[in-house]
């Protein structure tokens, strides 16, 4: 149960169920240290290796501003992103050296669709990610013309393809959920969203009691509703804003901060200093008009941070989380939303931001358990997300 007293004191939550003997293959086409889907299964795989299970993360890497794993292809719309097309045959020697229980694809990329293959091939369970409506993305670039249709067409069969062969498909909202159920998966049901460990085993730094410093991080992508940040720092010349991430809009924004001594763009940032940067702010902003949970949200929320996100963002689906956050209303601007928070008592402020802690730690719980059942074979289990 959340203790509503939003004190830091320790969380009764029962202990997660052991996944020994379990052999998880995850064949993803995001890299770990790219996106948010990427992140995910790192920390899946970091929590399912906790509790006993062999993992394989079979996915690009990036380091440094070297892509690896395979040919590269350039993503259109986007050249801070690739897609890589795996070696077929080192693909297959790391499932055979693990041979795998079940394989986890959560992309349908060339990495996404070889899993898929070889899940059939091997006769083992196939498990499907749905992170991402691509659709919904492309129609958000205008100027891709004859581009947007063909990666719809080629997105919404790959799709149907990974539905139809999979066991289960799972995503982070009801809406996502509704939407694999349309383009023709058999079964599918919720998940949640894993935390970091290092979120959850250091203990949560007190945020100060202004707020001066907010942090927006991810993809800097017109899907972001990044102009309302821009205009924010307009409105709010006393507050500064950083943005943390890249993506094709980082040259528009780079001339944004010019003009507003307010307003930061510190780059792409690890994985390894994001947790860092959480700490260092006052309060984090989502206000994307497309998202299909708001990974960045749940982690600020685990440190015990503000989160002020738009109703667009799947983790406002959340009972157990919803609690804990500060939504945008429809009728109001990002910049009004933060003056809100900012004129909110303190104290108050602190405690939503405990509560919030407090349930995403409770949910992580809880996901950790669904995802060990999923994997061994029981698939009518559907997590539990009231509070």
């Amino acid at each position: 149960m959340l203790n509503l007293s939003g004190t830091d004191t320790g969380i009764t939550s029962p202990t997660p169920s052991s996944a020994q003997g379990l052999r998880v293959a995850i064949v993803s086409d995001a890299a770990p240290e790219r996106n948010g889907v990427g992140a995910y299964y790192r920390d899946l795989a970091d929590h399912l290796k906790a509790n006993g299970a062999r993992v394989a993360l079979i996915a690009p890497r990036h380091h440094g501003e070297r892509w690896h794993g395979g040919m590269q292809l350039p993503l259109p719309g986007d050249p801070t992103q690739k897609i890589l097309v795996p070696s077929w045959s080192l693909v297959s020697k790391r499932l055979n050296r693990l041979r795998p229980t079940v394989i986890v694809v959560p992309t349908p990329g060339p990495y996404g669709m070889l899993g898929m293959y070889l899940a059939g091939r091997q006769g083992v369970n196939l498990v499907v990610g749905f992170h991402t409506h691509f659709e919904a993305l492309t129609d958000l670039f205008q100027d891709w013309g004859l581009r947007a249709r063909i990666a719809n067409a080629y997105l919404r069969t790959c799709h149907r393809l990974l539905f139809k062969r999979s066991q289960l498909v799972l995503a982070n909202s009801q809406q996502m959920v509704d939407v694999a159920r349309e383009i023709g998966a058999r079964r599918a049901d919720l998940m949640a969203t894993p935390i970091p460990k290092r979120f959850l085993d250091y203990p949560a730094i007190r945020a100060g009691t202004e707020v001066k410093r907010v942090l927006f991080a991810g993809r800097l992508a017109p899907e972001k509703n990044l102009e309302v940040i821009v205009e924010a720092a307009q409105r709010l010349p006393e507050m500064e804003f950083v943005i943390a991430g890249d993506g094709p809009l980082r040259a528009w924004l780079e001339q944004q901060c010019g003009g507003l001594p307010n307003l930061n763009l510190i780059g792409w940032v690890s994985r390894t200093r994001i947790m860092a940067l959480v700490d260092s702010v006052d309060a984090l902003v989502l206000p994307s008009r497309v998202e299909s949970f708001g990974t960045i949200a749940l982690e600020a929320m685990a440190r015990a941070r503000p989160v002020v996100v738009s109703s667009a963002c799947g983790i406002m689906s959340w009972d157990m989380l919803s609690r804990g956050i500060f939504p945008i209303r429809n009728d109001e601007h990002l910049a009004d939303a933060l003056t809100r928070l900012r004129d909110l008592d303190p104290a108050m402020r602190e405690r939503k931001a405990r509560i919030a802690r407090e349930a995403a730690i409770e949910l992580n719980q809880r996901n950790l358990d669904h995802w060990i059942a999923v994997l061994r074979g029981d698939f009518g289990r559907s997590i539990d997300a009231t509070s």
